[in-house]
Order: structure tokens, then C-alpha cells, then sequence
């Protein structure tokens, strides 16, 4: 069972809680090059001053990192199709292929919500135009017009696209069933809630049921945000946060990843001491545990009952 981990950056500072991971791309280098070399897989890229700086940083990430995964989040509205696929596929193509994107939901802007009244089907239903769009600009070989609900394109065309095309890697995540109406159309990786083991896997199998209407149901691979929090502030510890030192904080995940999880988003280990420790303790334990277990347990889903019950246990 591979497992990856994705490091999400936060806004913690030495000096300034307040100033984003990316703030000082010198001193974000330096962490970079530590995320990539103690054993994480990729990174997001989410600043708080929106889009064309989450590509601007992108960019800069890429050419700093040799294997890093850059995930790229996204939101449609913010510029055209059009666009938006030629800067990407750009990315995707200096990068070799390193760049995913994460497509997230927000309102409509005031100016469109003066031609249209604003909502949430609204919202996803433009998120679902976009990402057709997109792929089909990553992949057709000759222009071609569009007119939608949302957008209009004339001689849509990308003419150096990405080495994936119209395989970005897309994630997406929602609860809504028209949020995993449109994710189970497009989404290769979900991003789940944190929750409970019995809310993870309810929402597992509505985003399955989804995806299975487009015959993807086996395509999907889930990740799931995971928060860990110094053991001094373990009593304030909320939904999915996992406080204590690093051996529990791993066993805490291995119920998780028996239930299919392939990914675990971590969050709140933004100073290179927390990087270190997450990747030579937390991400190595968690592995080491996962190759035993599925050792000693080699029937098919006996691994996963296992895990569960162990959990409840404890």
C-alpha cells in the first residue's frame, strides 16, 4: 500500500505568525529542498494573495525542487480558459510533468452575480464548464469555438501542451452531492474532510458512487488533511489533529490509510525542525508499521478489519 505525503504549508513564522510560508522565497528554498529530501511527495501552494501569486509561486517552487509535486491551487473566475491552459500547460511542460491542480469552490464575484443570481449548484456547475475546457485545450489538435453558461471561446487553441495534456493531475474535494457530482467527473485525487473513521468512509463511498456514473469509480485516490499539533497543546485538540510524539502520531494514521487512503496532507509543520522530525520519525514510522502490518496480514481486506478494530480499541 504506497502511501505519499503532501506537506501544507501554513503561516507560521518565527518573528510573525501572520507571514505566509512563501513570504521569504530565500528561507522557503532552504525548506523546500528539506521537504523534498526527507520524504514528502508534494506541496501546496495556497497563498492568501490569491491566484496569480499561487502561479507565481508555483513557478518559482518548481524550478527549486527536482521531484517535488507542486499543487497548484486554483479557482475558476479569477482569469479565462484560454489563458489559464497555456500558463499551466507552460508550467507543466518546464516543470516534466511535476504540476497538479487543485481546483477549490468559492462565491461568484459581485460581477457576475449581477448577470446571474449566485449559489452553490452555480458555483460547481462553472467549476465543471472550466475543467472541460481546460482539458479539452490541453488535448485537441485544431481550434475550436465554445459557447456555455458560463464561457465563450473562439479559436480555442494551446499549441505547446503539457507532457500529460488533458491528464493534469486534477484534485478536488466537497461534501455536497453536486460538489461530488462534478469531482466524480473529474477529480483524480479527493480531498477528504477530517472527521471520524465512519465519516472518512461514508464520504469515500459517496465520492466512489459518483465517480462510478463515469466510469471512474477505480480511478480515484483519496488524501486526507491531517494536523499535528505540539504535544503541549494536545487538550485542544479538535477534529483529526493528532498530538504526541511520533510513533503515536504515525499509529494514529495507519486505521486511516487501511481504509484506502493513499495520501495524508500534513499540516502545521512549517519550522525545519517540525519538517525533520515529520519525515525522519512520523512519515518513516508510518511506513515501517503499514510494510509489517500488510506483511502478517496477507489476506486481501484483512488488513484494514485489523487496523479498525485496533483503533476502536484503543
Amino acid at each position: 500500500m504506497p502511501i505519499e505525503f503532501t506537506h501544507v504549508p501554513g503561516k507560521t513564522h518565527p518573528a510573525d505568525s501572520t507571514v505566509p510560508f512563501f513570504y521569504d522565497f530565500a528561507e522557503t528554498a532552504t525548506k523546500l529542498s528539506l521537504i523534498e529530501d526527507i520524504g514528502f511527495q508534494k506541496i501546496v501552494v495556497d497563498d492568501p494573495a490569491g491566484l496569480l501569486t499561487n502561479m507565481d509561486i508555483a513557478a518559482r517552487a518548481l524550478d527549486r525542487t527536482s521531484s517535488l509535486e507542486v499543487v497548484l491551487t486554483h479557482w475558476a473566475g479569477v482569469i479565462e480558459p484560454t489563458v489559464a491552459a497555456r500558463q499551466l500547460a507552460g508550467l507543466d511542460a518546464k516543470s516534466g510533468g511535476r504540476l497538479s491542480l487543485r481546483m477549490l469552490s468559492e462565491p461568484l464575484s459581485d460581477d457576475d452575480a449581477e448577470a446571474r443570481p449566485v449559489g452553490h449548484t452555480l458555483v460547481w456547475q462553472r467549476i465543471d464548464e472550466y475543467l472541460v475546457l481546460l482539458k479539452r485545450l490541453w488535448s485537441n489538435d485544431r481550434p475550436f469555438d465554445h459557447e456555455g453558461a458560463f464561457y465563450s471561446v473562439k479559436g480555442g487553441y494551446v499549441p505547446r501542451k503539457g507532457p500529460h495534456g488533458a491528464d493534469m493531475t486534477i484534485r478536488m474535494g466537497g461534501q455536497s452531492g453536486t460538489a461530488l457530482r462534478v469531482a466524480g467527473r473529474h477529480a483524480d485525487v479527493f480531498e477528504l474532510a477530517p472527521g471520524s473513521l465512519g465519516e472518512i468512509r461514508q464520504l469515500m463511498e459517496r465520492v466512489r458512487s459518483a465517480a462510478a456514473e463515469h466510469g471512474r469509480a477505480g480511478k480515484l485516490r483519496f488524501a486526507l488533511p491531517v494536523r499535528i499539533r505540539s504535544e503541549d497543546n494536545a487538550s485542544c485538540q479538535k477534529a483529526l489533529e493528532i498530538a504526541g510524539p511520533p510513533a503515536q502520531v504515525a499509529l494514529s494514521l495507519v486505521p486511516y490509510a487501511a481504509l484506502g487512503i493513499q495520501e495524508f496532507m500534513l499540516v502545521g509543520i512549517d519550522r525545519p525542525r517540525e519538517i525533520a522530525m515529520a519525515g525522519r520519525e512520523v512519515i518513516a514510522l508510518l511506513r515501517n508499521a503499514l510494510t509489517r502490518r500488510e506483511a502478517d496480514v496477507p489476506q486481501p481486506g484483512a488488513f484494514a478489519s485489523r487496523a479498525i478494530r485496533e483503533a476502536r480499541a484503543g
